[in-house]
């Protein structure tokens, strides 16, 4: 389905190439899909197709339990979403009642934001570039985000870390049970881990040291 692009800022948007990349086809497999009206695509002022985070895990898990072959990220995605969803559901942690409802759908936007970052990181190529510098800066603007809103809150740091090592613990939770749940080789697997673990690190060291420049002045 072709439509006129409407911001949103809970979408993360990304290019036909973007996309195609976190899905594992080629950007006209991609294109055909979205001819045929099998995912949604949005259209910029300027004529590109774009497409959104959450329309693109949407699919994968369609795909997924319609038994298509997809890559060991985008299972990551599917099981890391459901488990922490989970979690919280089955036992919701002591520091989540000093939330507001503002302030949990302000976490909700932060935690697509950084599905965003993984799954583009996820899908880079070996070398260090451009594109992986703005990701692990995006990945630095969330912590930095998460601590600005526990510092407004009062919470204190160990309360802001708590709450950021419980989304890291149910997304490697996902990645190292994965190979129990599908097919990935080793070194598949082992990358996977690793890129996850570098972006997680530094979310985690951006809560630090915005506490350290703004809660401990």
């Amino acid at each position: 389905m072709d439509t006129a692009m409407e911001g949103s800022p809970s979408n993360r948007w990304l290019s036909l190439k973007q996309a195609s990349a976190l899905l594992g086809v080629h950007p006209a497999t991609l294109r055909r899909w979205a001819n045929r009206g099998e995912i949604p695509v949005f259209f910029t002022p300027g004529g590109h197709r774009r497409f959104a985070l959450e329309d693109l895990i949407r699919f994968t898990q369609a795909r997924r339990q319609a038994g298509a072959l997809v890559g060991p990220d985008q299972g990551w995605t599917s099981r890391a979403l459901s488990h922490t969803r989970s979690k919280l559901t089955a036992q919701p942690p002591h520091w989540l009642a000093a939330f507001s409802e503002a302030d949990r759908e302000h976490k909700r936007a932060l935690g697509r934001r950084l599905m965003g970052v993984l799954l583009q990181y996820l899908n880079l190529g070996e070398d260090e570039d451009e594109s992986t510098a703005a990701l692990i800066a995006e990945a630095r603007a969330i912590g930095q985000e998460h601590a600005r809103n526990a510092i407004r809150l009062g919470l204190p740091l160990a309360t802001a870390v708590e709450a950021a090592l419980f989304f890291r613990d149910a997304l490697l939770e996902v990645a190292l049970q994965l190979p129990e749940g599908m097919p990935v080789r080793m070194e598949a697997h082992t990358r996977l881990t690793q890129r996850i673990n570098r972006v997680l690190n530094e979310v985690q060291l951006s809560v630090i040291r915005t506490y350290e420049s703004e809660a401990f002045r």
